[in-house]
């Protein structure tokens, strides 16, 4: 690779961490081409990049990121990375599901580290707490729900009286028919 290939693909990857919400470093090594295949099909459904780089140019990339010498251990061997853009925990999420699903393939691949508002996770921390935090589209319909909460209270007290009226009405129409 020449000199200005690098540059090229340094400023590339340091352009995507820049951009990104979460990023997922993971180690594939001993996973078959199909398994690969399939797991990058899962990360582009989900809006989420993936690729495989070389070690000397993440860190290159990285070089004046304050999180970087956290991030050594995790860069030996083979390294793809997975960059979030939008929701934090969709990376995670899809590599806690594959393990799942793939049986042996997914037992291969290994979280290395992972990434998140300049805070490096490690792998176990990425699979137990990033992979069961709740999504974006999760979180807004919580927040939803606790903004209409007060709104659907405000509507049963409007029609409490109107529905104890009713009740008013039905004892006295009973008793009367009694």
């Amino acid at each position: 690779m020449d000199r200005q290939t690098k540059e090229v693909a340094i400023g590339e990857i340091k352009g995507r961490f820049d951009r990104m919400t979460a990023a997922v470093f993971l180690d594939f090594k001993g996973m078959t081409v199909a398994s690969v295949t399939k797991l990058r099909a899962e990360f582009r459904k989900a809006g989420i990049d993936y690729k495989v780089v070389k070690n000397t140019l993440v860190r290159q990339a990285l070089k004046d990121a304050p999180y970087k010498s956290k991030l050594d251990s995790a860069l030996v061997g083979m390294t793809g990375i997975a960059w979030s853009y939008e929701d934090p925990s969709a990376a995670a999420k899809i590599v806690k599901a594959f393990r799942k699903e793939s049986g042996p393939a997914g037992e291969k691949l290994k979280v290395k580290a992972g990434l998140l508002d300049g805070q490096v996770l490690d792998g176990k921390t990425v699979e137990e707490q990033l992979a069961t935090m709740p999504g974006k589209d999760e979180l807004r319909s919580m927040l939803l729900a606790t903004m209409q909460a007060p709104l659907q209270q405000f509507v049963a007290l409007l029609q409490a009286p109107t529905q104890n009226f009713v009740y008013v009405l039905a004892a006295k129409e009973r008793a009367a028919a009694e």
